[in-house]
């Protein structure tokens, strides 16, 4: 990777708002996990490998196919980082979604991602 953490976060967001799985995806290991904010499980739903993180991002633009990530901030100490934002979009059943969200990141050596573990506020009516 030729880009620093920071960077990185940036240019995955970016990527997001652009529904660019290729984009996205070239900042990943290809062990990497992605822990959703909804699931069975304490952590959610835990995806794991490049192929089945990527067909999870498929999901959200599938799933929210106006999905938005605006007001983006985030920050790296060491091989660990975060990111907050507002995620907005309407969702293909026609609820209208805004909530503040963040990611938490962690990189390889090379400054791949190899985890983001996703928390979403959730609203109350």
């Amino acid at each position: 990777m030729t880009t620093d953490a920071r960077t990185t976060l940036e240019l995955v967001l970016d990527g997001f708002n652009a529904h660019d799985l290729d984009e996205i995806m070239r900042f990943f290991s290809d062990d990497c996990v992605f822990e959703t904010p909804r699931g069975t499980e304490p952590w959610g739903t835990r995806l794991v490998g490049k192929d089945a993180v990527r067909a999870g991002f498929a999901g959200r633009f599938a799933g929210i196919p106006d999905v938005h990530y605006g007001d983006g901030t985030h920050f790296v100490a060491g091989d660990r980082g975060a990111s907050e934002w507002t995620i907005s979009g309407t969702t293909v059943e026609g609820e209208r979604i805004e909530v503040r969200g963040c990611d938490l990141w962690t990189f390889d050596a090379d400054g791949r991602i190899t985890r983001k573990d996703s928390f979403w506020k959730l609203r109350e009516a």
